[in-house]
C-alpha cells in the first residue's frame, strides 16, 4: 500500500485483465473488441502505458470518431512521426469527427499530415484522464493521485476519499464525479453511483460518457425506461457513440421491443464492423430481419427498418 501521492514503480508494475476491467470501468466485450480491432495489443496482463492508452480510448469512445477512423489516424500517427505509441507519445485530440494529435507544439492530423499551430490548446476539451473543466493545478493533482490510489485494490477507499475532497472543492467536476460513481459501481452501490453519474451529468450537460455510465448503473438497477432515456441522449450528444448503440439495442431487446433495437444494432455494425461484438449486432439483426418480416429499403448505403 502507499499513500500521500508517492509513486510506484511504474516499470514492474503490472494489472490483470480483471483489474483493467475494474479500474476503467469497461466491459469485456469492449476490451475484446478494442483488441480485435487492433487498437491495442491482446494481454492477459497490462502495464502502466496501457492503462493510460485504455483510458484515452475509453473518452474516444464517447466522442463522434468512429473506430475505423481512430484505427487508420494511430497507424497514420505511426507511419508519419515514426512513433511506437501515439496515445502515449503525443495527446490524443477530438477535432470534428477526425482525431489528431498534439506534438511539438503543433496539431497534427496524421492522416492527411497536415499541421496547424494550436490555438486552441486552452479551451478545447482533450481526451486525457482529467476531463473536459481544466482544473486548477492543486485539483489536478489531487485527481491523477486519486487514480493512481484507484488502480490498487488496497488504496480504492483512499481514491474515494481524494474524490470526494475535490467534489467538495469543485462541486462540477465531472472527471471526479464519474471516477467516484465508478468505485461505488463496481462495489454495487448502484444508489451512490447513479446519483454521481447524474451530478457529471449535470456539471457537464455535453459530456455523453457520463450519460452512458448513467445509462450502465440504470440498467444494472433494472430501471429500464431510465436507462433507455440515458443511452439516447448519450447518442444525441454523439450520434456516433457505437457502444451507446450497443447498450440501446440491447435494452430494447430485453423490453421486447425488437423493432426499435433494429437501427441500433445495424448503426453499430456500420461503426464498429471488427470483432466479436460486430459479429453479434449483425446476427441480432438477422434474426430480427427473418422473425419480423421488416421491409427494408436502402438510404445511402444505409439499411433502414421501414414501418
Amino acid at each position: 500500500m502507499h499513500g500521500n501521492g508517492s509513486c510506484r514503480d511504474q516499470r514492474v508494475t503490472r494489472y490483470s485483465r480483471q483489474d483493467v476491467l475494474r479500474i476503467l470501468h469497461l466491459r469485456a466485450r469492449q476490451l475484446t473488441a478494442w483488441e480485435h480491432a487492433g487498437l491495442i495489443p491482446a494481454n492477459e496482463n497490462y502495464s502502466f502505458e496501457d492503462l493510460a492508452q485504455l483510458r484515452t480510448l475509453r473518452a474516444l469512445r464517447a466522442t463522434r470518431i468512429s473506430a475505423k477512423s481512430i484505427r487508420e489516424s494511430v497507424e497514420a500517427m505511426r507511419r508519419a512521426a515514426g512513433m511506437g505509441n501515439p496515445f502515449t507519445e503525443a495527446s490524443a485530440v477530438s477535432h470534428g469527427a477526425r482525431l489528431s494529435f498534439r506534438h511539438n507544439g503543433a496539431l497534427v492530423d496524421p492522416v492527411t499530415r497536415q499541421l496547424a499551430f494550436d490555438f486552441e490548446a486552452g479551451a478545447r476539451r482533450q481526451l486525457s484522464i482529467v476531463g473536459s473543466e481544466g482544473p486548477e493545478p492543486d485539483l489536478q493533482e489531487l485527481f491523477q493521485r486519486a487514480v493512481h490510489l484507484e488502480e490498487v485494490p488496497a488504496t480504492i477507499s483512499q481514491a474515494a476519499v481524494l474524490y470526494r475532497q475535490i467534489l467538495a472543492m469543485r462541486p462540477g467536476y465531472a472527471a471526479a464525479a464519474i471516477n467516484l460513481g465508478t468505485i461505488h459501481y463496481n462495489q454495487r452501490e448502484f444508489t451512490l453511483a447513479e446519483q454521481l453519474y447524474r451530478r457529471a451529468t449535470e456539471a457537464d450537460p455535453e459530456y455523453a460518457l457520463a450519460f452512458f455510465d448513467l445509462g450502465n448503473v440504470l440498467d444494472e438497477m433494472k430501471r429500464l425506461n431510465d436507462a433507455i432515456a440515458a443511452y439516447q441522449r448519450a447518442i444525441a450528444l454523439v450520434p456516433q457513440y457505437a457502444d451507446a448503440h450497443y447498450n440501446l439495442a440491447l435494452a430494447y431487446e430485453r423490453q421486447g421491443h425488437r423493432r426499435r433495437s433494429l437501427r441500433h444494432w445495424l448503426t453499430y455494425v456500420r461503426l464498429d464492423p471488427v470483432g466479436p461484438w460486430a459479429n453479434h449486432a449483425k446476427s441480432q439483426a438477422k434474426s430480427i430481419l427473418s422473425s419480423e418480416r421488416l421491409s427494408i429499403v436502402s438510404r445511402s448505403g444505409r439499411l433502414v427498418a421501414a414501418g
